[in-house]
C-alpha cells in the first residue's frame, strides 16, 4: 500500500492497483501466469514476479510496462529494491540482481533449489532460503557467498534479518536462527507442524505461523514461547505487527488481531475462504486477499 493505493497480484495472472479508500480498479496488467509474488513499489515503479517466469517493473501510475526480465522458471519471491537493485529469486534456483533503472542483470547466483523464498537485503548483504535446505549470505554488489548453511532441511521460508538475527522456518516444522554475520547456527524451536509463514520480529520477540494452526510468539535470545495462540486453520500468512497489534489470516478462512503482549484475540474477521496472503496495515485499515477472489479491506479497531 503505496500513496493511497493498494497493489496486489492474483492467481488469474494480473496486477492490480486498487484505490486504498474505495477499492475501485485503477489499473490492471496481465502476465502470462499466475502471480504470487507480492509486489514492491519504490520511486512510482511496481516491481513483481509472475509464474511466467519474469520479473516485472510497471509503471505505478498506470501500470504500463518498463521492462520485464526473465528467469528459468516461476518467480513467486517478491522483489526487494536498495539502492536501485532489484533482488530477487526464482524456482530455478537462482538468486538475481538486476539494475532496477532498465532490468540488466548484475549477477546471479545458483543454489541447491528452487528459491521462494523472498530476499533480506541488510547492511550490503543479501540473505535468501532455497527449497533445498540452504541458506546464504551474500555479497550484495557483486552475489558473492560471504557464508552459506546447508542443514536446514526442505522448503524454508522468507526471512527476517534484525539486530543482527537472521530468523527463518521450515518444513521440518522449525523456527532457527543464525548469526547473520557469521552464518553460526543459534537456537531452533519445533512446532507441531510445516513453518511456512515468514517470522517478523519486534521489540526482542519473533511472531511466526505453522501449519500447526498456531501462532507462535518467541523470545528472540533463547526461543522460549512468550504465548502462543491458536487459530481456526493452517497458518502460512505472516504476521503484520502494528501498535501492539498481530494481524494474521488462516486457511480456514478468518483474519484475526492478536494483543501481542499476552497473545489473546482482539477480533477475528471470518471470510470463508483460505487467507494465504499477510495482511498489510496502513492508516487504521488492514488488507488482505483471499482465495475467494477478493481484496479485503478491514477497520484495524
Amino acid at each position: 500500500v503505496v500513496d493511497g493505493t493498494v497493489y496486489v497480484g492474483s492467481t488469474d495472472g494480473a496486477v492490480y492497483a486498487l484505490d486504498a479508500a474505495g477499492g475501485e480498479r485503477l489499473w490492471r496488467f496481465g502476465t502470462d501466469d499466475a502471480v504470487q509474488s507480492s509486489p514492491a513499489v519504490v520511486e512510482e515503479t511496481v516491481y513483481v514476479g509472475s509464474d511466467d517466469g519474469a520479473v516485472y517493473a510497471l509503471d505505478a501510475a498506470d501500470g504500463a510496462r518498463q521492462w520485464a526480465f526473465g528467469t528459468g522458471d516461476a518467480v513467486q519471491s517478491s522483489p526487494v529494491v536498495v539502492e536501485e537493485t532489484v533482488y530477487v529469486g526464482s524456482t530455478d534456483g537462482a538468486v538475481y540482481a538486476l539494475d532496477a533503472a532498465d532490468g540488466t542483470r548484475q549477477w546471479s547466483l545458483g543454489t541447491n533449489g528452487p528459491v521462494f523464498s523472498s530476499p533480506a537485503v541488510v547492511e550490503e548483504t543479501v540473505y535468501v532460503g532455497s527449497n533445498g535446505g540452504g541458506v546464504y549470505a551474500l555479497d550484495a554488489a557483486d552475489g558473492h557467498p560471504r557464508w552459506t548453511l546447508g542443514t536446514l532441511s526442505g522448503r524454508v521460508s522468507s526471512p527476517a534479518v534484525v539486530d543482527g538475527g537472521f530468523y527463518i522456518g521450515n518444513n521440518a516444522g522449525r523456527v532457527s536462527t543464525v548469526e547473520a554475520a557469521t552464518g553460526d547456527r543459534g537456537w531452533t524451536y519445533r512446532t507441531g507442524g510445516a513453518v511456512f509463514s515468514s517470522p517478523a520480529v519486534a521489540d526482542g520477540t519473533v511472531y511466526v505461523g505453522s501449519d500447526d494452526g498456531t501462532v507462535y510468539a518467541l523470545d528472540t535470545t533463547e526461543g522460549a514461547v512468550e504465548w502462543s495462540f491458536d487459530l481456526d486453520g493452517p497458518v502460512f500468512s505472516s504476521v503484520a505487527v502494528v501498535d501492539g497489534t498481530g494481524y494474521v489470516g488462516s486457511l480456514g478462512g478468518t483474519v484475526y488481531a492478536v494483543a501481542v503482549d499476552e497473545g489473546e484475540k482482539r477480533w477475528a474477521y471470518e471470510i470463508g475462504d483460505a487467507v494465504f496472503s499477510s495482511p498489510a496495515v496502513v492508516d487504521g485499515t488492514v488488507y488482505v486477499g483471499s482465495t475467494d477472489g477478493a481484496v479485503y479491506a478491514l477497520a484495524e479497531g
